[in-house]
């Protein structure tokens, strides 16, 4: 059996346990929050036995897709004012990060 950590935006979350659950995979979800933009995640627990592993990471591929987002390389204090000391970025965001743990023992009690 396979744990998935699933970690993708907010904006993609909703879609990918509507996809997960359409083809009758389990998940529970997490609420988190981004290191970089400090924007909110969502961390979902998969657990699949090893044949559906290449199924969810294909669902996940098709439903999380990367984006690019303008932000201001200003503090948000800046950003209040109007004052910006340098043009908008063109960040990454979106996509997934997925880690893939081997199990030992499942239990439902």
């Amino acid at each position: 059996m396979k744990l998935i950590l699933t970690i993708v935006q907010d904006a993609d979350a909703g879609r990918l346990q509507e996809a997960l659950a359409g083809q009758g995979l389990q998940s529970t979800k997490l609420a988190s929050t981004g290191g970089f933009l400090r924007e909110g995640n969502t961390t979902l627990i998969i657990g699949v036995e090893e044949p559906e592993l290449e199924r969810v990471k294909a669902i996940v591929q098709e439903t999380c897709r990367q984006r690019t987002k303008a932000m201001s390389a200003s503090s948000p204090v800046h950003a209040l004012e109007g004052v910006f000391t340098s043009p908008p970025l063109a960040v990454p965001v979106g996509g997934a990060i997925l880690f893939v743990l081997s199990v030992d023992e499942f239990l439902r009690l």
